[in-house]
């Protein structure tokens, strides 16, 4: 409920702290005293639309702070939870609104968005007027209302499952037919790449091994002629090697005569001799090495031209294209295997709608039911209304082909003011007046379903006389034994049956400035304010005989 408003330098109003108790408690003065602008501040803090011209004059900004005392299992604390605010304890909405127009919001003294306050905002309070065009308006509501009614949350949760299935599996059928749509375009492309690719059996790292085979053979290519010849030219006819042995061996005979002069010579004659016979036995070997053979290189490169061409033919690099292969090889097998999954996916389509269907019809049977039930629940309150010809129908509109989340209805109030006149949506149907005693039909038949815990009416006792006025306060304090009920009234009738009683008026301050005054007002008091909204300017005996009656009737109150 409602703890504690607190409004600072909002239009006449300087400085107001007020508190609520359960029950139903009324606001009540003259006109102009300034009610609208209690609500109007009181909308500010719920997350309403802000306006510089709600500041006080003469100020730079306006503030409103509303302390809410919510059940720990409200809903709303799981909203604070889910968006990392403060959960326990009172929920404080608070709205600072600059006189340049800008405005801030807080919850628990955290910032906020306007949009999270007014979310939060719309969880713990409804207000309702004549002209509030936001009570009951959606369609989407009343449904949401009607399932609470009906006690369908359970089913239409429900089918919100099967709908995202159903959606699941109609996404995946449509990824595959497209799937094998594009492949089917490019099928030819694909068998033929397919199958060359194959017949190329490309390696991963080949490219780099017959590049550098090539770059050998190359190589080896360059020397083999050099090769040849160093070695014939040891190893042939006009080898120097024959002639330089016999030159040693008719040395190394002398040398016995004069070994201190040949000595050396032959000495070195016969290590020439030794390197010689070394660098050709060399040359042998490395002749023998290198030998080289053109079809092996010519081989080697038609096979990396033939990579390579197929790199750029298909635009990646070489090494990726063993994985190209694959990739394409795989794509045909997808396409082969695509009408079987095509198969199994629109099966699974069929049974996810089926699955579906039954769901959605189940909910619509209990929606029905329940619409049954609320029409008969409505109609019992509106006689006391003086609506007792008018009536409510809460319409509910089936198409099974029409799947959405919420279901296969279109569910919408509508009412049927006189007999005779044609049924139609009630915020188009009903004037001002009938419009807000059909919603306070609805409300004391739904209270108990999922109702905000504090209702705010305003003013939907205007233009109606004492018996419907009556019936209207009777039914604000059923009203108020299951929520918190704040309503501003004109209706000595319904300020009789309050539990608390909010008197608004207006009282000079200094330098000739207004300003607004809200004062909780006790037993006595009461019947003097009654008095007045039963006699007017002046106040009788009888008016206060009255107002004294009316108190009685109501039972004791504050």
């Amino acid at each position: 409920m409602l703890a504690t408003l607190a409004i600072r330098d909002i239009v006449l109003i300087d400085r107001l702290d007020l508190e609520f108790a359960d029950g139903m408690s009324v606001l009540t003065g003259e006109t102009g005293a300034g009610k609208s602008i209690l609500l109007d501040a009181l909308s500010l803090a719920l997350g309403g639309r802000g306006d510089a011209g709600l500041v006080r004059n003469g100020q730079s900004q306006g503030q409103v702070t509303a302390a809410f005392d919510v059940p720990m299992s409200h809903p709303v604390r799981k909203l604070l939870a889910d968006n990392d605010l403060e959960a326990d304890g009172d929920v404080i909405l608070r709205r600072v609104q600059a006189e340049d127009g800008r405005s801030r919001a807080f919850i628990n003294d955290a910032p906020v968005s306007v949009a999270l306050l007014r979310q939060v905002g719309s969880q713990l309070v409804e207000i309702h007027g004549q002209n509030d065009s936001r009570a009951y308006t959606d369609p989407a509501e009343h449904r949401r209302l009607l399932d609470m009614f009906a006690g369908a949350e359970g089913a239409a949760a429900k089918v919100a499952n099967a709908y995202r299935e159903l959606r699941a599996a109609e996404r995946g059928l449509r990824e595959q037919e497209e799937r094998i749509e594009a492949a089917r375009r490019e099928a030819d492309f694909l068998r033929s790449a397919s199958e060359e690719l194959a017949a190329l059996a490309p390696q991963e790292g080949e490219e780099e091994q017959l590049a550098g085979l090539r770059h050998d053979m190359m190589q080896v290519e360059k020397i083999a002629t050099d090769l040849g010849e160093a070695f014939d030219t040891l190893n042939g006819s006009a080898s120097p090697i024959s002639e330089i042995a016999a030159l040693w061996r008719r040395l190394e005979r002398k040398a016995e005569q004069a070994p201190g002069i040949l000595g050396a010579p032959v000495g070195h004659l016969a290590e020439a001799l030794d390197r010689l016979e070394d660098a050709r036995a060399g040359l042998e070997t490395a002749l023998r090495e290198s030998e080289f053979d053109p079809k092996a290189l010519e081989q080697t490169e038609e096979r990396l031209f033939a990579l390579r061409a197929a790199s750029r033919k298909f635009q990646v690099q070489v090494d990726e294209l063993p994985e190209l292969q694959k990739r394409y090889q795989a794509d045909l097998a997808a396409l082969d295997a695509g009408e079987e999954a095509l198969t199994a996916l629109g099966e699974a389509v069929t049974r996810a709608r089926e699955a579906y269907d039954v769901a959605a019809s189940d909910l619509s049977g209990r929606r029905r039911k329940g619409a049954e039930a609320l029409e008969k629940a409505v109609a019992c309150e509106l006689p006391d209304l003086k609506l007792e010809r008018a009536r409510f129908i809460a319409n509910v509109d089936s198409d099974p082909e029409a799947r959405t989340r919420e279901g296969i209805d279109q569910v919408e109030f509508w009412v049927q003011t006189n007999p005779g006149t044609r049924p139609g949506p009630m915020m188009k149907v009903a004037s001002g007046a009938e419009l807000s005693r059909f919603l306070l039909s609805l409300k004391v038949s739904l209270a108990d379903k999922g109702s905000a815990p504090t209702l705010v009416f305003d003013e939907i006792d205007t233009g109606v006389g004492g018996a419907v006025a009556e019936a209207i306060g009777s039914r604000l304090a059923r009203l108020a034994q299951r929520v918190q009920v704040l309503t501003v009234t004109h209706a000595p009738q319904v300020a009789a049956r309050a539990d608390g009683h909010f008197l608004i008026s207006k009282e000079d301050t200094a330098m000739d400035r207004v300003a607004t005054r809200v004062t909780r007002i006790d037993v006595g008091h009461r019947r003097e304010e009654i008095a007045r909204m039963l006699a007017g300017a002046t106040i009788t005996e009888e008016a206060r005989a009255a107002a004294d009656r009316l108190l009685s009737d109501a039972g004791p109150r504050n």
